[in-house]
């Protein structure tokens, strides 16, 4: 076996090097850096991995510069836009806690929200919201901040609170028309939209009435605290915040303009602007107490310059709110956009390592290898959800992991004759919902940030983005549905 022929591009075992250097690297970061590993040492990871990838293909194989440069921007230009959204969120997350926005929401929400039946009402107004909106990094990021709230108080665990969150998050962005995965996965695989998502059901549905039937058992035995307890909660609520339902006009506003298909980050944007307006009118003292760094006082006036400096800071760096309660100033801190930053770092990193994997041919040496094992139905859809998990941890992206896989298996679902809406739903029961499991992910970094809630600890209870890659399998393998050409 000849491992390095210049000229051509890497045999499949040579393609296994940087993954398997990569696995070592982490292993001793993790080891070394512990729960700060995500702080710069995965990601010096990523780079070093990439290097080495580099290193193999322009040494024995003579493989141009450019065409790694090129794989890398490339893959950096089709990120950009999520670059952008993960600020604009950060600046959302602080601005709305600052004014007053997420904790008026979790009063109220307490009011309406029964803990008898919390984990099921959360996925469920999650998976509505999504759909309404298309987006479960918006859903999350507003409405699932001010669940997280509602949930702790009732004494949740986070990781089942998160779960839920999730899970009802992306089922809503999975199945709506207007989210950017759904139409991305689709227009790649060459299905029409709606022949997608209504095939998609199939698999869909079962997976998320199991998280829901679930979520709802494990509600009803959940120990209620007692009244005081909650009381308590409320009580610091609004001894520190100026609790009022106008505010609430801010995620109304933020709704309607989702509703009339306002993208995303002139949305977001919008969202931000007008809550730093509402901070300054109804939570002046916090805003004073974030601009100088001291305990919120309502007896102190607030100036301009202070307005100016104390909303700045929400969009864009750290703020700690003193409430009295320990649970409390954990929920209400908030990093802005400054906190986005590792998440940024780790994108560029994993679509770098991405870039040159493809740029060398490592990616396609490795699926041509797997493909050779396809002989039927149930091993192809088996493969094809195996490669967008693959692709997710490999890539960090689950854009590009939609559009990796999708391009690798579209001839052979075709050839295979297999209609395009059976690779379409692979990808999407795969690439889109397991993003959100994987540490390093673009998803997996950006939702543990948002919810304060690392990605290993409400893994387990994602119970909707665990059953749906192994649901596609199942049906696959019982073949209902399973669509092919007419020759």
């Amino acid at each position: 076996m000849k491992f390095f022929t210049r000229g051509e591009k890497p045999s499949w075992f040579v393609s296994l090097i940087p993954f398997v250097v990569l696995i070592a690297t982490l292993v001793v970061v993790i080891k070394v850096f512990g729960a700060d590993a995500l702080e710069g040492g995965s990601q010096v990871s990523l780079l070093f991995a990439t290097g080495v990838i580099v290193a193999i293909s322009m040494i024995f194989y003579r493989i141009p510069w450019k065409d790694f440069e090129e794989g890398i921007l490339d893959n950096i230009r089709a990120v950009g836009t999520s670059i952008l959204i993960l600020l604009l969120i950060g600046a959302v997350a602080g601005s709305w806690m600052v004014s007053g926005v997420v904790p008026t929401m979790i009063y109220y929400g307490m009011k309406v929200i029964f803990p008898e039946v919390f984990l099921f009402a959360t996925c469920g107004i999650c998976a509505l919201i999504s759909v309404m909106t298309g987006s479960s990094w918006t859903t999350i990021a507003t409405v699932g901040v001010a669940l997280v709230g509602i949930g702790t108080a009732q004494g949740y665990d986070p990781g089942w609170i998160a779960g839920a969150i999730i899970s009802g998050a992306y089922f809503g962005d999975k199945v709506s028309p207007l989210s950017d995965t759904t139409v991305l996965a689709s227009s790649s695989a060459g299905t029409p939209l709606f022949t997608h998502i209504r095939y998609m059901m199939v698999t869909t549905v079962p997976s998320f009435v199991i998280a829901m039937i679930v979520f709802l058992v494990v509600s009803l035995c959940h120990d209620v605290p007692s009244a005081v307890e909650t009381l308590d909660f409320t009580h610091d609520l609004t001894s520190t915040f100026n609790i009022s339902a106008w505010l609430l006009l801010v995620p109304v506003f933020t709704g309607i303009l989702i509703a009339r298909k306002v993208p995303a980050m002139l949305t977001l944007f919008v969202a931000a602007l007008v809550a730093g307006i509402f901070a300054v009118f109804f939570q002046p003292h916090i805003v004073g107490s974030v601009a100088s760094g001291l305990s919120p006082d309502p007896s102190q006036p607030l100036t301009f310059l202070e307005g100016f400096k104390g909303i700045f800071i929400s969009y864009y760096g750290s703020t700690a709110i003193d409430t009295g309660n320990a649970a409390l100033n954990d929920l209400v801190a908030t990093r802005g956009m400054s906190g986005m930053m590792n998440t940024i770092f780790l994108i560029i990193s994993a679509v770098a390592f991405g870039g040159a994997l493809v740029g060398s041919g490592m990616m396609q040496s490795l699926t041509e290898v797997l493909t050779r094992f396809i002989r039927r139905r149930v091993t192809m859809v088996s493969a094809t959800v195996g490669t967008g998990i693959f692709a997710n941890m490999i890539t960090g992206d689950q854009y590009l992991s939609i559009i990796l896989t999708s391009s690798l298996y579209k001839k052979l679902y075709k050839e295979r004759g297999y209609e395009s809406k059976l690779l379409s739903r692979s990808v999407e029961d795969s690439a889109t919902v397991v993003s959100v499991l994987i540490p390093w992910n673009s998803c997996g970094m950006t939702q543990a940030t948002v919810l304060k809630v690392s990605t290993m600890t409400y893994l387990p209870y994602c119970l909707f983005n665990l059953l749906s890659p192994i649901m596609s399998i199942l049906i696959a393998a019982i073949g209902y549905k399973i669509a092919r050409k007419s020759k």
